[in-house]
Order: structure tokens, then sequence, then C-alpha cells
């Protein structure tokens, strides 16, 4: 026999049967369950309207419109809501007909209690995936999106870290949201009213990173008709955010460590050094330990900058945080479009959850952009995502595929969709041209 548990979900039992009702609602109430009714189904979609349910238990054969119906209705209009169909004439047409359109279980009367139980279980477990308490950006999680295990270590850290001067290294693949972290340990800091300057170390050739860090003054090299400040300047009492920290040369990276031991440095073309208040956190796509063992990257400044670490976990990796995104981005963009009334329909949503997600957050956040745009009508489904999220569970993904796989199938579309415009790719990608170019060597010719 079950035992009765506290804060369980809610239930609406529609059936025009009344001894039906109160048998559904007499046993699940006694387990725990917060049971509404209905004995028809305009009156099931007039609560729907008003009730925030975890579930729908229809029975199938009721006067006026079909169980079937509302099942239907529940799958493309409530987001997160299952259902369990209930009917006293089972047929195999019906059967597979209800499941066909989204009901997550099928029930034959007469049934026990324990076949009840478990049916509501099962349903419930089945819907649980595509239902989530949407976490709205607030001072807990620093305006990042995130409930998983892996994203909670990462507030955590940030939390311990954000107002100390400790260097921090940011770990993470492209599009993991590297400057969103970095942007969390500012505004989340006592200098959160000094600056805050991003830098991309990758987008900016190694001849005038130097010149772009610490400035120059006037007729330090030809071109240079005035003295001008650099990053660091600007930066002063704040926060310096060096991304992709792997792209910078040995020359330029003994600069950097001068910065972080002795906290000042020189201007292009001047012999007096300039002192700063800053605190450098830097960030990395690629295993910088591996840079170091293969010496392209100084050990001395990867321990000076690796005093905190923080490593953002992959897209994939994150399942639990897949429906806050999507619908973040979906209220975010359906709201600049007038589109407030766009939706996923459930199919949908789980091709895009057994998606892979190279690109991460931002290939995510790009795509749901995209697909409001081009949405036709009020519904996005599994027609209108792109052919590799609509053949996803056909294809071998997840934990079954190297990460290595995954990128160089990845940067193989992109490249062939802007027709190998190594601009445009190195742009959807997120990426500048040289970091492309790199992974591009190491991709095997055929």
């Amino acid at each position: 026999m079950k035992t009765k548990q506290q804060n369980k979900a809610s239930i609406l039992v529609v059936d025009d049967a009344p001894e039906t009702i109160e048998l559904i609602k007499r046993n699940l109430e006694s387990i725990g369950y917060e049971i509404y009714s209905a004995s028809n189904v305009q009156s099931a979609l007039k609560l729907l309207t008003t009730l925030n349910v975890n579930l729908v238990i229809t029975d199938l054969n009721m006067p006026g419109e079909s169980g079937m119906e509302l099942v239907r209705h529940v799958t493309e209009n409530c987001k997160g809501v299952g259902t369990l169909v209930i009917t006293g004439f089972p047929t195999i047409k019906g059967a597979v007909e209800s499941i066909k359109i989204g009901a997550e279980e099928y029930l034959v009367k007469p049934f026990t209690d324990e076949e009840l139980f478990n049916s509501v279980e099962r349903a419930l477990k089945k819907t649980s995936k595509l239902k989530r308490d949407i976490v709205t950006n607030s001072p807990a999680n620093y305006g990042i999106i995130g409930n998983s295990d892996g994203m909670q270590k990462v507030f955590k850290t940030i939390s311990k870290a954000k107002n100390t001067n400790a260097t921090v290294l940011i770990n993470g693949e492209s599009g993991t949201g590297k400057e969103l972290v970095a942007r969390a340990l500012h505004y989340g800091s006592n200098a959160s009213a000094a600056p805050f300057v991003p830098i991309n170390c990758g987008g900016i050739p190694d001849s005038l990173l130097e010149s772009e860090l610490f400035g120059y003054v006037k007729g330090a090299f030809t071109g240079a008709t005035e003295t001008r400040a650099g990053f660091f300047q600007t930066a002063d009492g704040g926060t310096i955010f060096l991304d992709e920290i792997s792209n910078t040369s040995l020359a330029m990276q003994a600069k950097l460590l001068r910065v972080l031991q002795e906290k000042e440095f020189y201007m292009v073309g001047s012999k007096k050094s300039i002192k700063v208040n800053i605190r450098i956190v830097a960030a990395t796509n690629v295993e910088l330990m591996q840079l170091v063992k293969k010496g392209l990257f100084r050990e001395d400044l990867y321990y000076r900058l690796n005093i905190i670490s923080i490593e953002l976990p992959p897209l994939r990796a994150r399942e639990d945080d897949m429906l806050l995104l999507l619908d973040f981005f979906l209220k975010k963009y359906a709201r600049e479009l007038g589109k407030s009334t766009i939706h996923f329909s459930k199919k949908a949503l789980q091709s895009l959850m057994e998606y892979g997600w190279p690109g991460n957050v931002r290939e995510l956040q790009n795509l749901v952009h995209r697909l409001i745009i081009m949405a036709d009508d009020e519904t996005i489904d599994t027609p209108d995502l792109p052919e590799e999220l609509r053949f996803s569970a056909a294809r071998t993904r997840g934990l079954n595929r190297k990460l290595a796989e995954v990128e160089r199938e990845y940067i193989a579309d992109v490249l062939a969709v802007n027709k190998n415009n190594i601009s445009q790719a190195a742009s959807v990608l997120g990426i500048d041209r040289k970091t492309l170019r790199e992974k591009l060597k190491k991709i095997p010719s055929k």
C-alpha cells in the first residue's frame, strides 16, 4: 500500500461518471496528490486556464468532445503537463492514437488501486523531464540560468571568489557562457561600480594586442599620432576579462605575467611604468596544461592565472537546465518579435532535449531566435527544426561519441552551410578565424 507523501503533484481528473472521479480522487488524495475534477472537456479547458497542474487524467468516451481532443489540446498548448488516458472500451487503435498524440499512459477500466498508482507515477516521471519551475534571474544565480549540479558548483565558486582579488581561470567549451561567469564575478563583487573590460585575445592580432592592452605613447610606431590608453588603464579599479588567453604568444604571456606579479605595465614606447589596481579573470576553451607541456604556454603564468578555477559544464551535461534555457530564450525572442503565443510542441521539445549541442548555449540561443523568426504559426514542431535535430534520435550522440568527433562534424556542417567562408563560419561558431583555422588543421583530410 502506498504511503502518503507531502507536496506531491496536482492532478486534474476528467470523466463524465461521478463515481469514477470519486474513486480516483479518494485513492490519489490518500497518498498526497492534490486533485481537481471536471465532468467534460469544456469544463476541463476552463480549469486549465487557471490551474497549475502536472497531470491530466481523462476518460476517452464522454458526451460532446472526446478525451482524445483534450489530450491533443494539452499536448499542444500546456507545456510540461502530462496526460493519462482511461477507458472502459479499450481498443488497440484507441491506445495507439492516444499515445501518438501525446498521452504518457493508457489505463483500462476496471483497474486496481495499484495499477492507478503505478500509471500516475510513470506518467509524472515521463513528464518531469519536460516540466521545471522556471528560475528567474536572481542574486542566487547571478543572472545565469541553471539548476543542474554542475551549475550549482559554478555558483558556489562565484560566491566564494567574487569579493577576493584572486585571479580566476574559467575553463569551458565555446558557447558555454564564460563571459557571463566573468561578469558575475565582477558585478557581484564590491568593485561592481568600477569598469568591467572584456577582451577577446583570439580576435586581436598578436602584433596589435600589446598596444591594445597597454596603450601607447605618441610616436611609439608609425601611425601613433597621439598617446592612447590601453584596456588595462580603462579597467583600473575593476576587472579585465581575457578571453581565449591560450591564443596569446609567449612574448605577450611574459608581459601579462609582469602585470600579475607587479601590478604594473609599460605603455608601448614608454619607459615609465604605470601602476594599476586590477583583477584579472581569464578564460580558455582548451586545456592550458596541455599547451604548457608542448611549450606553447608559460607554466608560471598558468599557475598565476589558476589561483581559482571554474569549470563550466557543456550543455549536453546540463539536462536539467535545458527546459529553463529554452523557456528563457523562447520568451525573450517571442517578446522582441511580437509573437507572445508561440510555443514548442512536445515532440519538438523532446528532439531539442536529445540533441548533442556541440555549440552549447550559444548554439541553442541562436537556434531558438531563428526558429521564432521563421515560424509560420504559433507552434514550432519537429518539421520546423534543422535536419540534424529532426533525426537526432537515429544518430549516435551524447556519451557514445568523442567530443572531438562531435566538434569535427559540427564545424564541417557550419562550413558547408556557409560555403566554406571562414569568416562567416567563425562568426556562427562564436570563435575567431585564427581559432577556426587551428581546429581545421587538426581535421584529417579525406
